[in-house]
C-alpha cells in the first residue's frame, strides 16, 4: 500500500491522488493501487520554518530559533510518517517539494522507504534532457534556499531561477492563490516567471511547488500534462515512481 503524507497543501495532495488514479484509468476497481492519504494540514509552514537555517549565523538567538522551527516541522512530518508506517504502508511519498529539506532526518527515523521527489525528477530529466542544458525551476523560496533540487541537478545541468522580483510578484503570488482556491488568477500570475525562463532558453521548467501544476494545467486535459515538452510536473513524476514501486 502506498502511504501519502499530504496536506502541504491539501489541493496538492489531492492532485497527487488524482494523478495516481488517472494513471490507472480504464482498469476495474480492484486493479487500482491501494493507498492511504493522510491529509496532515496542521504541519507548520515549511518555507516560513526554514528562515536562515541554511546560512551560517553569528546571532546565537536567531540560530536557536531556526533550529527550533526546523525541529517543530520535523516532529510533525515524522508523526505523519509514523502513522502511515503503523497502518502497514509499504513506502511513503510526500507531495511537497519544500518538505524534502527534512528528507534525510525523516528517512533516518522511519522504518519504511520514502521516495525522494526531487531525486525522481532528476532521474526523469536525465532521460528527457541533454547534459548541461538549461533547466528552469519554479518553486517556493524555501525550496530554492535549501537547494533540494540543486543537490541533484548542479553537476549535470544549469539550473535557473526567476529574479527575486519575479519570485515575489509571480511565483509566490501564484502559489498563494492556488492555496486560496483562486486557480484562474494563479494561472495568470505565474506567466511572467514562465516567460522569463523561456527567454533564458530553458529546455525544461520544473514546477517545483506542487501548487504550480494546478495553476498551469487546471483547465487542460491530462493529455496536455503528459505530453508537455517544456514543463516537468513533480507530482506526476512521483505518481509514476510510486506505481512502479507499488507493482514490485
Amino acid at each position: 500500500m502506498i502511504g501519502i503524507l499530504g496536506g502541504m497543501g491539501t489541493q496538492a495532495g489531492l492532485d497527487f491522488c488524482n494523478k495516481l488514479a488517472i494513471l490507472n484509468r480504464g482498469k476495474i476497481d480492484q486493479e487500482y493501487p491501494l493507498f492511504l492519504l493522510y491529509n496532515k494540514s496542521n504541519i507548520p509552514g515549511r518555507p516560513e520554518s526554514i528562515g536562515s537555517q541554511t546560512k551560517e549565523l553569528s546571532n546565537i538567538t536567531t540560530n536557536k530559533t531556526s533550529k527550533k522551527k526546523y525541529k517543530k516541522v520535523l516532529k510533525s512530518l515524522l508523526t505523519g510518517c509514523k502513522l502511515l508506517e503503523k497502518n502497514k504502508c509499504n513506502f511513503i511519498v510526500i507531495p511537497c517539494n519544500t518538505a524534502h529539506y527534512w528528507f534525510d532526518d525523516l528517512q533516518n527515523n522511519t522504518n519504511i522507504p520514502i521516495i525522494n521527489m526531487p531525486k525522481e525528477v532528476f532521474k526523469f530529466t536525465k532521460k528527457k534532457c541533454k547534459k548541461n542544458s538549461k533547466v528552469g525551476l519554479l518553486a517556493t523560496e524555501g525550496t530554492l534556499k535549501t537547494g533540494v533540487y540543486r543537490k541533484f541537478f548542479d553537476k549535470d545541468y544549469q539550473l535557473l531561477e526567476p529574479s527575486e522580483k519575479l519570485q515575489k510578484s509571480s511565483v509566490n503570488k501564484s502559489i498563494k492563490l492556488v492555496k486560496m482556491g483562486n486557480v484562474k488568477a494563479a494561472a495568470k500570475a505565474i506567466k511572467p516567471a514562465i516567460n522569463f525562463l523561456l527567454k533564458m532558453k530553458c529546455k525544461k521548467i520544473i514546477l517545483g511547488c506542487t501548487e504550480l501544476p494546478i495553476a498551469i494545467f487546471a483547465f487542460k486535459s491530462f493529455k496536455n500534462i503528459k505530453s508537455s515538452k517544456v514543463f516537468l510536473d513533480p507530482n506526476l513524476i512521483l505518481a509514476h515512481s510510486a506505481m512502479i514501486r507499488h507493482k514490485k
